[in-house]
């Protein structure tokens, strides 16, 4: 299967926010449920903001924002069932909040406390991965266990664009397809690895790689949660058939930077900015539920104050992090007690007491 032959990929929901029919994939979703996806994407958004607010007065060393990305995100993990799992990069933020997941788990990362100790088990939402393209693999080979456990459960990898170039990437879509896993690849593709458009990544539609492989792509628009929702319930429900992989690329786009320590203006268009904020996930769901009827001035508040107490629990959050002991490093380098941790323990507490005695 391919895309549509819409540039922008397979759409349930326009930018005016009017419904759009497909031959192949629809859903139909009650008022309920449309707020719902709304809220989820909302907080994301104010959640994803204080993030960068945070980084901007020296309380986190570095935040990739999601701005621009909320529908493919908040779409596909509505997709999921709670015994699936995920294997994320490290922009997922919505997907996380969407498993369950503590935000501040996610801010303790990147305040630099830990380096990611939240049980991947607990929300079957596994750590973040700052090496580009590996969690491809990871989740490859997670999946192949399931299936040899007889499970019914899936996995969902995300990645974006840039990773594509990696091999391990290719690699996995490979190993995925002769064996048969059961895992969805999301590709967020927001058009700028860093400072490398999309046109200087490849000659082809990422989606279109997938057929090299011999298994089905499809293009959605990532910018429509309800797409996004309809397609990757779909890919998961091959994959539950022991159809294998589906490579999925959420086309969208990153509005904002690709981590606060970049600077987009150096090398992007305005206008080129300014297109892609008409096609607001938020906006266009926004209109949808006010031409439906299904939402009024009483929701909208609602969900914003449920935003801004979000951010004012993650601030709060945030400024009480004390830094744990340094030895707290080999407390979880295995899961069970492991003589050589011991022996590394041992030695490093003899190294940190020499400072102490010569201070």
């Amino acid at each position: 299967m391919t895309g549509d032959g819409i540039r922008d990929g397979i759409r349930l929901l326009a930018p005016d926010g009017t419904r759009v029919s497909h031959p192949e994939h629809s859903i139909d979703l009650t008022p309920e449920e449309l707020r719902s996806l709304y809220r989820d994407m909302a907080l994301a958004r104010r959640f994803d903001a204080e993030g960068v607010t945070l980084q901007r007065q020296g309380e986190l060393g570095l935040w990739p924002s999601l701005l621009g990305q909320e529908a493919a995100q908040v779409g596909s993990v509505r997709a999921l069932r709670d015994d699936d799992h995920v294997f994320p990069s490290y922009r997922e933020h919505a997907v996380a909040l969407g498993r369950g997941m503590d935000p501040l788990g996610l801010l303790r990362l990147f305040r630099g406390v830990d380096h990611g100790d939240w049980d991947p088990e607990e929300h079957r939402f596994h750590l973040y991965t700052l090496v580009i393209g590996s969690q491809t693999l990871h989740a490859t080979g997670y999946a192949c266990g399931l299936a040899k456990d007889g499970s019914e459960s899936a996995v969902v990898a995300y990645f974006g664009d840039g990773a594509t170039a990696q091999g391990d990437v290719s690699e996995a879509f490979n190993f995925a397809a002769v064996y048969g896993a059961p895992v969805v690849f999301f590709c967020q593709n927001n058009q700028w690895a860093i400072s490398e458009s999309n046109e200087k990544q490849t000659r082809v539609p990422l989606y279109q790689r997938a057929q090299g492989f011999g298994f089905p792509g499809v293009r959605v628009d990532g910018n429509d949660v309800l797409a996004c929702l309809a397609v990757t319930r779909w890919a998961l429900e091959r994959a539950r058939r022991g159809e294998g992989p589906t490579l999925i690329e959420a086309f969208t786009y990153r509005m904002g930077a690709h981590t606060t320590s970049d600077d987009p203006s150096r090398y992007r268009d305005a206008a080129e900015v300014e297109s892609w904020r008409a096609k607001d996930p938020l906006l266009r769901l926004e209109r949808l539920l006010w031409a439906e009827g299904a939402a009024d001035d009483a929701f909208f508040a609602e969900t914003e104050a449920a935003g801004e107490a979000l951010a004012a629990r993650v601030r709060a959050g945030v400024r009480s992090m004390t830094t744990p002991d340094v030895g707290h490093l080999f407390d979880h380098v295995y899961a069970e007690p492991h003589a050589l941790v011991d022996e590394e323990r041992d030695a490093f507490d003899v190294y940190r007491a020499a400072f102490v005695q010569e201070g």
